[in-house]
Parts: structure tokens; C-alpha cells; sequence
């Protein structure tokens, strides 16, 4: 990928990088572990970023 992004690019980026996580441990206790990943993950290989 590119080194220069533009900002718009890049901002995407983040804010799929930011959306990758695993819910909270709060919200795993409170559904008693049956919610155990978010619906908005994706693998890096599998399901890519749209451009």
C-alpha cells in the first residue's frame, strides 16, 4: 500500500481498525459468554476493506 494516504483513506482505515475488537468483558458477563465476538469483526485476510 501506499505510504502517502489520503485523508479520507485513512480515516477509514482507523475506524475499521478501531471497529476489530472484542466487545468489552462486561457485556461477556452480562450475556453469560454467549456474546463472544462483535458482528462488525473481520479477518485480515478474509473479508477485505472496500477502497
Amino acid at each position: 500500500m501506499a505510504r502517502i494516504k489520503p485523508l479520507a483513506k485513512k480515516l477509514r482505515l482507523a475506524k475499521a481498525l478501531k471497529s476489530n475488537r472484542m466487545p468489552p468483558l462486561f457485556v461477556r458477563i452480562k450475556t453469560n459468554f454467549r456474546v463472544l465476538r462483535s458482528p462488525s469483526q473481520r479477518h485480515w485476510r478474509r473479508t477485505k476493506i472496500k477502497p
